[in-house]
């Protein structure tokens, strides 16, 4: 008899880094090897705009959720319980009901973080009392070691596996690119909501100075609305007299977006969201063979080489952002030695089939 697993977990719609995870380890078939899958959405948004918001639907979806997990708990029987847990606020306490269900159920667990905070929660008296019970005899699945300070304090590291993300090949996707007409700009892309703690307004800093500068470049962001708007982002532009230098794009999905960094020469994400793991942009930019800018934030250490791969600047510092892409802007050798490197680490370490390895690997432990 299979061995069985019951998913919760999230995946699209709306279109995020934990989403895009689960919707691949859905799609990995497990029930075709020695154990079968089970699979609930754990999300009660179905759009962007609707995270972090209330109302009567998401409460609904909530609801179904608890009773669909309850009777698969008691029905199906699984040998263990996989959960993508939201690491503070709301998330976490509409995920521990479903946790203390399981637990009440005798179900064994294991939780999947794609977010961290659970240490700047801990202090407080009500989320230190149900971490106790949360994590109390479960296993945990991070995605580096680096984020293990995060919930040291709950989890003993022998029950800790490390399982970075990994995501599919895009087609053409490896095309060693070089700007060879120095009187040509060199495209930095960056790529990713409007959010300002992913670095939107440091990085304009950044173009500011080297247009000062008068060095030669081209920047293009691309992304959808988050707590900055299109406009928002283009009255900074103007303000900053970048408009013959910055490019707002919009939102680029499927082959527009394999073409904006098909174009890119490097790609620039000086993000300081206190939220960030693992962004799977940055291996997409690999994948492109692109030079990478980017903090010392979360796993973002085990994605970047710094001064192989790319570059890791301080947070909210526009004069290293600058410096580092002045360096890659006049260096076409050096862009292209870091982005060879990038695309060999990214065939190493982060394609989807590297990934489902290690992660069924993980499961069969488990479960054994």
């Amino acid at each position: 008899m299979n061995l069985k697993i019951l998913f919760i977990l999230h995946f699209p719609p709306p279109v995020h880094g934990a989403a895009m995870m689960g919707k691949y380890i859905r799609e990995f078939k497990i029930s075709c090897n020695s154990y079968e899958g089970r699979y609930l959405n754990l999300g009660t948004s179905r759009t962007l705009e609707e995270i972090g918001k209330g109302g009567l639907k998401k409460l609904l979806r909530y609801f179904v959720i608890i009773w669909k997990t309850g009777f698969n708990l008691m029905n199906y029987r699984p040998n263990l319980v996989y959960l993508t847990l939201t690491s503070k606020g709301k998330g976490f306490y509409k995920d521990t009901v479903i946790i203390i269900i399981a637990k009440v159920l005798r179900a064994k667990m294991v939780y999947h973080f794609h977010n961290k905070g659970v240490s700047t929660r801990q202090h407080k008296w009500l989320d230190n009392f149900l971490n106790k019970i949360v994590f109390n005899n479960v296993d945990v699945i991070l995605l580096s070691e680096h984020l293990y300070p995060d919930i040291q304090t709950y989890v003993p590291k022998n029950r800790v596996h490390i399982c970075p993300n990994g995501i599919p090949e895009i087609s053409q996707s490896s095309k060693f690119k070089v700007q060879s007409d120095t009187n040509k700009p060199v495209e930095i892309l960056f790529l990713s909501n409007l959010i300002e703690s992913k670095g939107v307004f440091v990085l304009l800093e950044a173009c500011k100075i080297l247009k000062e500068k008068g060095v030669l470049l081209h920047c293009t962001y691309v992304g959808g609305r988050g707590d900055i708007s299109p406009a928002q982002l283009k009255q900074n532009i103007e303000k900053y007299g970048l408009e013959e230098v910055v490019e707002y794009a919009g939102k680029k999905y499927g082959t527009d977006k394999t073409e904006v960094f098909s174009k890119a020469d490097i790609f620039a994400l000086p993000t300081f969201y206190s939220n960030e793991c693992f962004p799977l942009v940055l291996l997409e930019a690999m994948q492109f063979s692109l030079p990478i800018v980017s903090t010392f934030e979360g796993g973002i250490p085990d994605v970047i080489k710094e001064g192989e791969t790319g570059f890791l600047v301080p947070q909210n510092d526009a004069i290293t952002l600058a410096e580092k892409l002045e360096l890659l802007i006049k260096d076409p050798g050096l862009r292209k030695e870091m982005g060879e490197m990038g695309r060999n680490k990214y065939e190493a370490e982060f394609t989807l089939a590297v990934f489902e390895k290690r992660f069924k690997s993980i499961l069969q432990e488990l479960v054994k």
